[in-house]
């Protein structure tokens, strides 16, 4: 396990709350790595109930020592509070406070790197702010059913509640300071993000296409071209607010293209170990984000995670430097920062796109999805012509319905997190094969009485 150089504990109390949440730590990495099963509630609330055990005990041992420094002790605890949240997504318990942890940390990683490079739009902040209010919601849900809730943990709660507050308050910064566009900017500042955005992706792939650079190029200077006189103006011909910005943004990128299309894809030597595993990481989230249904058990994402934040936080000054002490150039800075944060993305939209079911259940209700996205669109296209062309849909969906024991679908003799989920797509399902029989059997009838007429 690669643990930050971070001192040890100095009280006795705290090395035995160390060498405990070792123990747990490397219990939850053994747990994670175990492909011959289905990760269950019972694997994991007995994990967490220690881990927050020695948080007590932690607590009541800095409290009598007056420590306020931050040791190995600390480091550990994180790992397994990031732990334990992505395990809470795998469960299936979404929407209770532990899972909250781990979405935090990856949008504060975005929200630093937002205002870094200070190169957003509103769109970027939109998903960011819907998800921060889903979380403060189960927060308060948490704290309102108070004792009674088994998962109920007063620091728990007050931690998670913290870095949330800490990033609304982050997303609310960023969101005023494009309050200082006017209205009529908003759209070229927008597409000048987007295609900045494509130039540096296609300054990642792995075959370099000069074409393609050469288009993203041709769709900025036509962004130049709506200048007058060299700026950017208001349909009147006055300056707007934040017209500098996005002139200097636009320069920015035409500087970043020719960059670009100079270096072509090349990789100092002595960057390339950084750029593969950065490569590398992007393209397995990228795999993932693109198979999820099927492939994703989110307790993966913690590996990537460990990788992108020690790369992240190698940086000196917000450059990166090699063996020697060279600071990257700045065509290498850019690219890296830029799978960094790409990747940062992916793995943000695989959290919040994690469904509220077990992975044990997985596999039924993504068969459910399939079938209803099918029923849907075989509705959108006019139905069907006799209820025959219905079997196979209903053979299907009642094979699953016969999978269920006493009105729930059990696994290995285990009741997974997310039987309502699954009822209720069952229940859609069957709805819908329903309307499609009755609209089939009243065409029928219709047709039967035209016929009749016709005779």
């Amino acid at each position: 396990m690669d643990t930050p150089a971070v001192p040890l504990p100095r009280d006795a109390r705290e090395q035995v709350i160390l060498d405990r949440l070792t123990v747990i730590r490397d219990s939850l990495l053994l747990l994670k790595r175990d492909r011959t099963t289905y990760i269950r509630s019972q694997d994991v609330i007995p994990l967490y109930d220690d881990t927050i055990q020695q948080v007590k005990d932690l607590n009541t041992a800095r409290a009598e020592s007056g420590n306020k420094e931050e040791n190995r002790v600390d480091k550990v605890l994180e790992s397994c509070f990031q732990l334990l949240s992505l395990f809470y997504l795998t469960i299936g318990r979404n929407n209770e406070a532990p899972a909250a942890y781990a979405l935090t940390s990856t949008i504060k990683r975005l929200l630093d790197h937002l205002t870094e490079v200070e190169l957003y739009s509103a769109k970027d902040l939109d998903s960011i702010n819907t998800t921060l209010s889903r979380l403060s919601k189960s927060i308060r849900k948490a704290e309102e059913s108070g004792a009674s809730d088994p998962q109920y943990s007063p620091y728990l709660l007050e931690l998670v509640k913290n870095r949330v507050a800490r990033c609304q308050e982050m997303t609310d910064h960023l969101s005023e300071r494009l309050g200082r566009f006017s209205e009529c900017l908003l759209d070229k500042y927008e597409k000048l993000i987007s295609i900045l955005r494509s130039i540096s992706l296609a300054n990642t792939k792995t075959h370099f296409s000069t074409s393609e650079m050469e288009k993203l190029r041709a769709q900025l200077l036509q962004v130049g071209e709506m200048r007058n006189g060299g700026k950017f103006c208001s349909p009147d011909g006055t300056a707007p607010s934040g017209a500098d910005e996005v002139l200097d943004l636009y320069e920015r990128c035409v500087k970043w293209s020719d960059m670009v299309l100079e270096r072509k894809g090349q990789v100092a030597d002595q960057w390339k170990p950084i750029y593969t595993t950065l490569v590398g990481i992007r393209n397995e989230l990228e795999k993932l984000s693109l198979t999820q249904a099927w492939s994703l058990r989110e307790t993966d994402l913690y590996d990537f995670q460990r990788q992108l934040d020690k790369l992240d936080e190698s940086r000196q000054g917000g450059n990166f430097y090699d063996e020697k002490g060279r600071p990257a150039d700045l065509w290498t800075q850019r690219t890296l920062l830029y799978l960094i944060r790409r990747s940062y993305a992916y793995i943000y939209q695989l959290m919040i796109s994690s469904e509220p079911v077990s992975e044990a259940l997985l596999p039924v209700y993504n068969q459910l999805q399939t079938l209803k996205r099918c029923l849907r669109q075989v509705k959108d296209t006019g139905g069907v012509s006799s209820v025959r062309e219905l079997y196979p849909y209903s053979m299907k969906l009642n094979s699953l319905d016969n999978m269920r024991q006493d009105g729930k679908f059990v696994v290995n003799n285990d009741i997974p997190e997310g039987q309502g989920s699954v009822s209720e797509l069952l229940a859609e399902c069957f709805e819908l094969t329903y309307e499609l029989r009755v609209a089939a059997e009243e065409n029928s009838e219709k047709e039967v009485k035209t016929t009749k007429a016709e005779a």
